[in-house]
């Protein structure tokens, strides 16, 4: 079992390492084959509407609140400002009266912690124009994904869009009306801090998966809660959680978890399409996007009754019945 588990943690471990280089490299080599070198950087345009240059477009000064010193500030103290400089980006910049709400301004910004993650939540790679924009989950910089919907006006999670297309020689820039903020608790943190998981937590334990679940990038984990183990339970004759793992082995309690993880990436509930997908265990899950619902091995139906609940490495979705694999 503990074989098992280094196992996987080397390999999530392995994977991360991988991606997370390649995505550096992508970063210090990318470049814009389509730039237009009359334009200024992402940082110089956003000074520039700062200083009421009269040569950036009327809708950028429309609104005497649209400024961005603090953003462009926090740039240059995170160290960031030459990323936002030579690759082809999409910022989402909160304007000044934005950070003002949170006590925040360009003298301050470089003491907030965690800034350049902060800053990264914020981006997106590649120009996104106002007219590309759809309803749905766009993952940033940051490697979470911030939520795009239209409906009322356009908003980035919460945050209105009051200025759009600022166009820079690497990018575009659209001004939002707050700040966004990222993730802070890992899957494991936020199992922990959900009484309706207490179940699942006492599981995870039991099968050591507890270190895996907060270190390793890029989970998809679909958690059943407590009323989703105590059905299972019933269904299977079991009085507790014990005598089902005293019949099923740690290796197959193991097996079941892993069966509610999958490890291919972030999939968030605008990425769920009718297909089956092979999960952490090797085993084959079926979604249905009419519900939306997963069927397991043996037909067994669960519904998604909650999605998209974000943590720093990874998506956790609420099902309502305990997946087998068994």
């Amino acid at each position: 079992m503990t074989t098992s588990i280094n196992q996987w943690i080397k390999t999530g471990m392995y994977l991360f390492l991988v991606l997370f280089f390649a995505s550096c490299s992508e970063i210090g080599e990318q470049s814009n084959p389509t730039a237009n070198t009359s334009l200024k950087t992402i940082p110089e345009v956003l000074k520039s509407m700062d200083e009421g240059d009269l040569n950036q477009d009327s809708n950028a000064r429309r609104n005497p609140g649209n400024t961005f010193a603090t953003f462009n500030a926090a740039l240059g103290k995170s160290g960031l400002a030459s990323v936002f400089s030579r690759n082809d980006l999409t910022v989402f910049a909160p304007t000044d009266a934005a950070f003002a709400s949170l006590g925040l301004n360009p003298g301050n910004i470089g003491s907030v912690e965690g800034l350049s993650t902060i800053l990264l939540y914020h981006v997106v790679a590649g120009s996104v124009f106002s007219t590309d924009l759809t309803e749905g989950f766009v993952p940033t910089l940051n490697g979470a994904a911030v939520k795009i919907s239209l409906a009322g006006g356009p908003k980035v999670n919460e945050a209105n869009i009051v200025l759009v297309d600022q166009q820079a020689r690497n990018g575009v820039i659209h001004g939002i009306d707050q700040v966004l903020l990222p993730p802070t608790q890992n899957i494991m943190d936020l199992v922990d801090s959900n009484a309706d998981f207490s179940v699942l937590k006492t599981a995870i334990d039991a099968a050591e998966l507890r270190t895996a679940l907060a270190t390793t990038n890029n989970l998809t984990v679909f958690a059943p809660t407590n009323q989703a183990f105590l059905n299972l339970l019933e269904e299977l004759g079991y009085e507790s959680l014990d005598q089902l793992v005293g019949d099923i082995g740690l290796n197959g309690l193991i097996s079941v978890l892993k069966y509610h993880v999958f490890a291919g990436g972030r999939v968030y509930s605008s990425d769920l399409t009718d297909t089956g997908i092979i999960m952490f265990s090797g085993d084959e899950v079926i979604i249905d996007t009419s519900g939306p619902s997963l069927t397991d091995l043996g037909g067994r139906e669960s519904s998604i009754v909650a999605t998209d609940i974000q943590a720093t490495n990874g998506v956790v979705h609420v099902i309502d019945t305990v997946i087998l694999n068994l």
